[in-house]
């Protein structure tokens, strides 16, 4: 059995999942049963941080990715991250990194710079 704390919502539930079956007790909503299978049989995250800039009036912008990546590929995107200077005007949604690492995930810009 795995003991997991659900980062899905604030309520923060927990979880105990059994490792054989992924079957899931201690959740309030079935999106607490999903993140427990998930996190014991493909874990994900979606990872944020920054990127130089420049010529904007920050020197750092904030960037995340598109939607989940997973959660071994984190170093290696974060990796990637550090090669990265954007040259400003930056839009929000900017694509700044196409297919991050080979994940099928884009990295888009959180802040107008």
């Amino acid at each position: 059995m795995a003991k997991l704390i659900c980062i899905v919502c604030p309520k923060g539930c927990h979880l105990t999942v059994d490792e054989t079956t992924f079957e899931v007790v201690g959740n309030n909503c079935p999106r607490g049963a999903a993140y427990g299978k998930t996190e014991l049989t493909a874990p994900t995250r979606v990872l944020t941080s920054t990127v130089k800039i420049e010529n904007g009036e920050i020197c750092r912008c904030p960037v995340r990715t598109k939607g989940a990546i997973p959660k071994g590929k984190l170093f290696e995107v974060m990796s990637a991250l550090r090669e990265v200077t954007l040259v400003s005007p930056v839009k929000i949604g900017d694509v700044v990194i196409q297919n991050v690492c080979d994940t099928g995930i884009d990295v888009i810009a959180t802040r107008n710079v």
